[in-house]
């Protein structure tokens, strides 16, 4: 790669051609050029906490004061500065299955998959062993899997996932929410047998790569990770060929319980395991400083002027890591394409100057499990009210689309306004085509969902060539060092997401009523039960 050319190149293009919010001209160039910059081996994977995120931080600072805005961190700053930890596993973590008069100790990752703890250093629980199904525990919403169960002091074996047939942004949610949802109920630790639908989408060799790399999450300034589940020692995933014989010494087979759950409506019941399992483990902690690069853009209109729109893209990737000749891990599509085109939205939002303000953020950590969202949501930079957000991640970009799928619209009345905003673009949109991957709860909008502001999400659609093009980046770059400036980039591809999520942004910025839940969104009632309402729209 020549990397002085390309760098000159990405300079010249995000200078030379401005892009007129007034009559929509996106420049195909400028979003080559930031995605070049911030995907090029210089920056070796924009690892948080690592040296070459800190450029791209930098980078994405530099194009902020190029566009007039003013800095919004606590410090006078564009750097929002937050410690992440690190946790990987040291030495051999164990666990051992008691059953049948006989104990097994299982070590082999092709067993066993236990993750390093980030509250404890050494974790050693040994506990009895209860399954509850999918461990849904809201009977308020039709899950009742604990009903009849004891699990106090317990180690609780669930399913991942969700029960087929539920709606993916509430399975999705409630499946993020299994831990707390143990804790509750009094468990210590909780271990996770993969379904038959999810075995298939991830097998377990692939499961075994992607738990490879560290546990991380931030450190507040008492110095301990923030978890939202402190009380549960250990999270363990088990090989469904391990957990078979646990299930059949219980006198329920699991291959009848997976064969239930696969089915649409299957909800397994829970029930005693007759076994005991112990856990043993230590974990290595390192404490790195990272950043979130914010930057707000002053309201024209004085009576709005306290509320903002966010835009938020993560700025990281998985840096280096892995075996074999290529082991850098560029992010050019995610999420260097997101960043990109949040870039390119901002920089016609700040020439049009709307009556809300807006918050831009550029977010670290989002590999590590949404961690600078989270950071953000629940530290604020705003003097006001964050009334919505719409989120920049990892648009694909290989293909020119002519339809975009809108995570989130449909629970407030940012729904219309992104419809309104298809439709000015020239576009349509589309249901969710991959309910399964649960995607509403694995971008860093959900964090501010959670914290009880509206949000939309868009991913490029799957019409046309879309469907293969988004599946094929899937299959095979997705999480790959593949996924480089060697993909077959669609620049006009990215001028048009930047342009819908700019129409997005703009009417959001301008409206005269924020943006309102819909009285039927389980997330409005769930994380703003006391906020006003909208009435549920009219199928």
């Amino acid at each position: 790669m020549n990397v002085k050319s390309l760098l000159i190149a990405a300079l010249l293009a995000t200078t030379a051609v401005p892009a007129l919010a007034q009559d929509l001209v996106f420049d195909p160039q400028a979003v080559r050029a930031h995605v070049t910059f911030l995907a090029d081996d210089l920056l070796e994977g924009r690892d948080t906490g690592t040296r070459g995120y800190d450029i791209a931080a930098n980078y994405v600072a530099s194009q902020f004061i190029a566009m007039g805005l003013k800095p919004a961190a606590p410090d006078g700053s564009f750097f929002q500065k937050l410690t992440v930890r690190e946790a990987r596993l040291e030495g051999t973590p164990s666990l051992t299955l008691s059953y049948g008069g006989k104990g097994i100790a299982l070590a082999d990752t092709a067993q066993v998959l236990l993750r390093p703890s980030l509250t404890d250093k050494a974790v050693s629980a040994s506990a009895p062993l209860v399954f509850a199904g999918f461990g849904f525990d809201r009977p308020d919403l039709g899950f009742d899997d604990y009903k009849g169960l004891d699990v106090t002091g317990k180690i609780v074996v669930v399913l991942s996932g969700f029960p087929k047939g539920t709606p993916s942004e509430l399975g999705a949610h409630l499946n993020s929410d299994k831990a707390v949802m143990a804790m509750k109920r009094g468990a210590i630790a909780v271990i996770t047998v993969p379904t038959i639908e999810d075995t298939a989408r991830r097998p377990w060799d692939k499961r075994v790569a992607m738990a490879d790399g560290p546990a991380k999450g931030w450190v507040g300034t008492d110095g301990k990770a923030f978890s939202r589940a402190p009380a549960i020692k250990a999270s363990v995933t088990l090989n469904p060929d391990v957990a078979a014989p646990l299930f059949a010494a219980a006198g329920k087979p699991l291959a009848k319980v997976l064969a239930q759950a696969n089915k649409t409506g299957g909800r397994p019941k829970g029930f005693d395991l007759k076994a005991k399992a112990s856990i043993a483990m230590n974990s290595a902690w390192k404490d790195v400083i990272s950043e979130n690069v914010v930057a707000m853009l002053p309201g024209s209109d004085a009576r709005l002027a306290s509320e903002y729109v966010g835009m938020t893209a993560h700025l990281d990737h998985i840096g280096i890591h892995g075996k074999g000749e290529d082991t850098l891990h560029n992010g050019a599509m995610d999420n260097a394409s997101g960043v990109a085109t949040m870039l390119e939205v901002a920089k016609a939002v700040a020439r049009d100057k709307p009556r809300r303000s807006v918050l831009f953020a550029a977010l670290t950590g989002e590999e590590g499990g949404l961690i600078g969202s989270d950071y953000l949501a629940r530290n604020p930079v705003t003097k006001g009210d964050v009334v919505a957000l719409v989120n920049f991640d990892m648009p694909i970009l290989t293909y020119m689309f002519s339809d975009v799928v809108a995570f989130g619209a449909e629970n407030s009345t940012m729904g219309p306004v992104v419809a309104e905003a298809a439709k000015k673009a020239g576009i349509t949109l589309s249901p969710d085509p991959m309910p399964e991957e649960g995607l509403f709860t694995r971008s860093d909008h959900y964090r501010f969902v959670q914290q009880g502001v509206p949000a939309v999400f868009m991913m490029t659609g799957f019409a046309g060539p879309g469907e293969k093009a988004f599946r094929d980046f899937l299959k095979t770059n997705y999480h790959q060092p593949s996924d480089d400036m060697k993909l077959p980039f669609n620049w006009d591809a990215g001028a048009l997401f930047a342009k819908v999520n700019y129409y997005t942004v703009q009417s959001l910025a301008n409206a005269d009523q924020r943006p309102r839940w819909y009285a039927n969104s389980f997330f409005g009632r769930e994380f703003a039960p006391d906020a006003p309402k909208a009435p549920a729209p009219v199928k």
